[in-house]
């Protein structure tokens, strides 16, 4: 029997299953990654795959003050990405 691994979602705070989640990785290289797999070790962030979550993610600065990363185009690069996964499911 294996055990469920649960994280929390910066944007509704719901602790979730981890595989329900999208996984926004800092990289020991600095670089930011969106990393659904969880297969790149680091510090990470935690988003449901919906848009409104996303959404207050971005509006909470979640994942600046969630990584204590301050690389502002780097962020928004991420938050720009995240945000064309959904209007590209659409």
């Amino acid at each position: 029997m294996t055990k469920e691994t649960r994280r929390k979602c910066r944007g509704c705070f719901e602790i979730k299953n981890r595989d329900d989640l999208i996984k926004i990785t800092k990289l020991q290289s600095g670089k930011l990654k969106i990393n659904p797999n969880s297969k790149e070790l680091g510090r990470s962030v935690y988003v449901c795959k919906n848009i409104n979550c996303v959404k207050l993610l971005i509006k909470k600065k979640g994942i600046k003050s969630a990584l204590k990363y301050n690389n502002s185009e780097e962020i928004e690069k991420v938050e720009n990405e995240l945000m064309n996964i959904f209007e590209n499911n659409s």
